[in-house]
């Protein structure tokens, strides 16, 4: 069975690549748009990752790491933060709000499919 993939992006062209990149590798992939369509779809569908933005209008990619690891129920998924923001002192803070990888865009379809395989095998 595909493992089962969150992707939380307020900006729909970053949403619809990942999404494109997951499903032609054969993962099954759910989309969010915001922190609390995010914590509303992770509660729901269960998904076996998050690939979370940082940057997001009203709850950050922060506090939903934070909101995520912080409820039993979802505490295990892994979440992985993708941002623009590739500062020490910025993935310090990802860290700090619980998160299990983090790595910068732009992307390329062979490093996003290289971090999920990462963390999925880790599960």
């Amino acid at each position: 069975m595909a493992a089962k993939i969150l992707v939380v992006d307020d900006e729909p062209s970053i949403r619809e690549l990942a999404q494109l990149i997951l499903e032609n590798e054969g993962y099954n992939v759910i989309t969010a748009a915001s922190g609390v369509e995010t914590i509303q779809k992770a509660t729901v569908e269960m998904p076996d990752l998050v690939l979370l933005d940082v940057v997001m209008p009203g709850v950050s990619g922060l506090d939903t790491c934070r909101m995520l690891k912080g409820e039993a129920r979802t505490r295990s998924i892994p979440v992985i933060m993708f941002t623009v923001l590739g500062r020490e002192n910025d993935r310090k803070q990802a860290e700090e709000a619980g998160c299990d990888g983090y790595f910068v865009k732009p992307f390329s379809p062979d490093s996003l499919l290289e971090e999920v395989k990462k963390h999925l095998r880790q599960q």
